[in-house]
């Protein structure tokens, strides 16, 4: 395994890496989330070792001995070509209980290969109605994704987009710096990244970069947060990893952002539900991976889904079309309770009472 303990400290700024003690780094007189243009707090999560080493000592996942699969489902599904169709007119229809927003945007954060993009483009795929890469998957250990990309979730042909926004960035990690900073990730979510902005650890996100947006609004800011972990890799990602999380979740929730998590890459753990992703719920391998991954961003299983992204298929399958699509469901649930929380209280106007 790489030594990912190292942090460099530049002037005026100080960094994050996977490892123990990372938040003995973060001055306590200001938050991270509040600091000043001229102290940038670095989140780069970078590697010094070369991608042929990293390859060589790099653990590879091997499957556990087989298990006996539960009874029942350890979460009630419906596998059904009509349960399929109530959960995109679910979608499709979904518009913020907030009348100031009218789509709900939702950052994907994840560590370098995790499926951030895949999961875009099969949600896409589910309502084309056939397999298609909009967002540019990769397969390298280095991030494919350079830039803030926002997608517009379409609906299906004929019908107006959805209420959802799926933005997807640089992920975290990889075998080289990969310019994501603890700042630039609040500066996305908090709407002052421009549409567009490609990360660089020298150019954070500040009053100057090109198209910085001043004073956001609602319509610019992130109002979910969902992290994406590969099921295949949870159990040899660098132990530090778990540290990175829970100190993003700590800053993200300061912001009053609610934050979910995709467990991708599920059909490699699990040889039965890589032949019937029914099978998913019913899985002891999924569920305990569900816990460790849990364990490892600091939150409660119930804001976890499990989802197969499409990668190598060329058609479309009911049930892995549920699975996604109750994973969406799930993120805007979430999304909206921001809208919730932030929708201004109207007073209405004064009554003359005439005393």
């Amino acid at each position: 395994m790489p030594n990912l303990t190292e942090a460099k400290i530049r002037p005026a700024s100080f960094s994050f890496a996977w490892a123990k003690g990372v938040e003995d780094q973060v001055p306590a007189a200001k938050p991270a989330f509040a600091i000043a243009e001229d102290v940038i707090s670095r989140l780069t999560l970078c590697s010094n070792v070369s991608s042929t080493e990293k390859e060589k000592n790099t653990p590879t996942y091997t499957f556990p001995a087989p298990q006996p699969k539960l009874e029942s489902q350890w979460r009630e599904m419906e596998w059904t070509e009509e349960q399929k169709a109530s959960l995109m007119k679910t979608v499709s229809s979904y518009r913020p209980s907030c009348h100031e927003g009218t789509q709900a945007r939702v950052l994907l954060l994840g560590p370098v290969g995790s499926g951030k993009s895949s999961f875009i483009s099969s949600v896409q795929s589910v309502f084309n109605g056939r397999v298609t890469n909009r967002a540019m998957v990769g397969t390298s250990s280095i991030s494919f994704t350079k830039k803030l990309q926002s997608f517009n979730i379409h609906g299906q042909k004929g019908e107006d987009p959805t209420g959802l926004v799926l933005c997807d960035i640089v992920g975290l990690g990889g075998g080289e710096m990969t310019g994501l900073t603890l700042h630039d990730i609040l500066s996305v979510i908090k709407g002052h990244a421009p549409e567009g902005h490609k990360f660089s650890p020298d150019q954070p996100v500040r009053s100057e970069t090109v198209g910085y947006v001043k004073k956001p609004g609602l319509k610019d800011k992130i109002h979910c947060v969902a992290f994406v972990v590969d099921a295949s890799k949870i159990l040899t990602y660098p132990k530090g990893l778990s540290t990175t999380f829970r100190l993003l979740r700590k800053h993200i929730s300061d912001l009053d952002i609610h934050q979910v998590a995709l467990l991708t890459q599920i059909d490699q753990i699990c040889p039965e539900t890589a032949k019937d992703v029914t099978r998913v719920y019913k899985s002891r391998i999924i569920r305990d991976m569900m816990n460790k991954a849990g364990d490892l961003l600091g939150m409660s299983t119930s804001y976890i889904v499990p989802v197969k992204n499409y990668s190598s298929e060329l058609d479309l399958n009911v049930n892995n079309n549920v699975l996604l699509l109750r994973a969406v469901d799930h993120i805007l649930q979430y999304a909206d309770l921001y809208f919730q929380d932030n929708a201004p209280q109207h007073t209405g106007p004064k009554i003359d009472l005439g005393v």
